[in-house]
């Protein structure tokens, strides 16, 4: 199991992914807006996504969890 925290305070712009989906290590799941900068915010092992803890418009902290990939 791995869990996805954001690095950084900031807004989530898009989902790419949804629980259930396959993804391999370096997949884009979610893009975080900060100071008008976009990030993807990447799948840092290969598995399914079984949580996705954020949706478009919501606002992270540093450290909050984004998904978990098992």
């Amino acid at each position: 199991m791995a869990e996805v925290h954001a690095e950084m305070v900031a807004n989530v712009w898009k989902v790419v992914v949804a629980e259930g989906h396959q993804v391999v290590e370096g997949d884009t799941l979610v893009i975080v807006e900060s100071v008008k900068i976009e990030i993807p915010v990447v799948a840092e092992h290969s598995g399914t996504v079984t949580q996705l803890k954020v949706v478009e418009g919501d606002l992270v902290q540093e450290g909050h969890l984004i998904a978990v990939i098992e």
